[in-house]
């Protein structure tokens, strides 16, 4: 009856899945690896990478112009390049490696790519290097699409039960989730790597950070998958995962997360569960390594150590 009820429950997240991933124009998985997951797609294999048409570039996903084909240039980076933007239509944005700056769409923050100066390619100096899967080209003499206008009213939820492939394959599926990235929270060192974690010595729990829309899903839905979806009585680790970085952490972003959180692990332990889960303020949010993000979609497989179990 158990396996049932989560093959159904299963099938109810993913029919609404792909509607509540993304609010704007509908994005496949590897856009939603730039865009939205901040990924780099591969030089050189591009669209617009040798593309000299006129007309304007546009933002995938909300259609907001970005660049103007008449400052798009060849830098041999493999990459589309401008040495200018249309006005106010990029944001910069520096990187948590301290050492570069992102570049992001003004008008949704989908990621574009990053923004380079000093290179002397052009009189203006600078070169951004654009991710073509974020652009959307319109010939001149086209008309450009409505722009979609931002969506403000989203609450971001941090949550951690063990090896984060496995925690962000169910929260993701839930209807009403814009986005998940996982990366690494709760410890002393900045800008970890996995394997730096790993080693238990940063302090540091494996994270997912959920991005959704409080008019369609409550943090209390979210709060119950997280909670129903791994074992809440280990200590430091679930399953055959053993150490801090695999600690259960609720870190809250506001009062209202905090009391629901609690009210939650009562109702748990009311009904016999062992909850040993931390409920701690929010900190620092490190993205992990690229090759970590949407694992199990990518793979096309299911979590060894996350399965579904009813509980409240």
């Amino acid at each position: 009856m158990r396996k049932i009820l989560y093959i159904l429950i299963l099938f109810t997240m993913t029919t609404y899945s792909s509607e509540a991933q993304n609010r704007y124009n509908s994005l496949n998985t590897q856009e939603e690896n730039v865009i939205e997951n901040k990924h780099t797609e591969a030089p050189f294999t591009g669209q617009y990478d040798k593309f000299n048409e006129n007309g304007t570039y546009i933002c995938k996903r909300c259609n907001a112009p970005l660049y103007q084909s008449s400052d798009k240039f060849d830098s041999g980076c493999g990459w589309p390049a401008f040495d200018d933007e249309i006005e106010g239509a990029v944001k910069r944005i520096p990187d948590n490696d301290g050492l570069r700056t992102e570049i992001v769409c003004a008008n949704c923050g989908g990621h574009l790519g990053h923004v380079f100066l000093g290179e002397g390619f052009t009189s203006t100096n600078t070169r951004h290097c654009v991710n073509s899967i974020s652009m959307t080209f319109v010939p001149k003499g086209e008309p450009l699409p409505k722009i979609i206008a931002p969506h403000n009213d989203t609450e971001v939820a941090y949550l951690a039960s063990g090896c984060f492939w496995g925690t962000e394959y169910h929260l993701q599926k839930i209807p009403g989730v814009i986005s998940t990235t996982v990366g690494y929270m709760g410890g002393k060192t900045k800008n970890p790597t996995y394997r730096e974690v790993c080693t238990g010595n940063t302090g540091h729990a494996e994270t997912t950070k959920v991005v959704f829309d409080p008019s369609k899903v409550s943090f209390e839905t979210i709060a119950k998958v997280y909670f129903e979806t791994h074992d809440t009585s280990q200590i430091d680790g679930q399953g055959p995962d053993i150490g801090t970085q695999y600690r259960s952490v609720v870190f809250y972003t506001s009062d209202r997360q905090k009391a629901t959180t609690e009210k939650l692990v009562k109702e748990l332990e009311k009904n016999g569960y062992t909850v040993v889960t931390e409920v701690i303020p929010e900190e620092t949010f490190y993205d992990a390594e690229a090759y970590h993000q949407d694992y199990y979609e990518n793979k096309g497989s299911s979590p060894y150590c996350h399965i579904y179990q009813k509980k409240f």
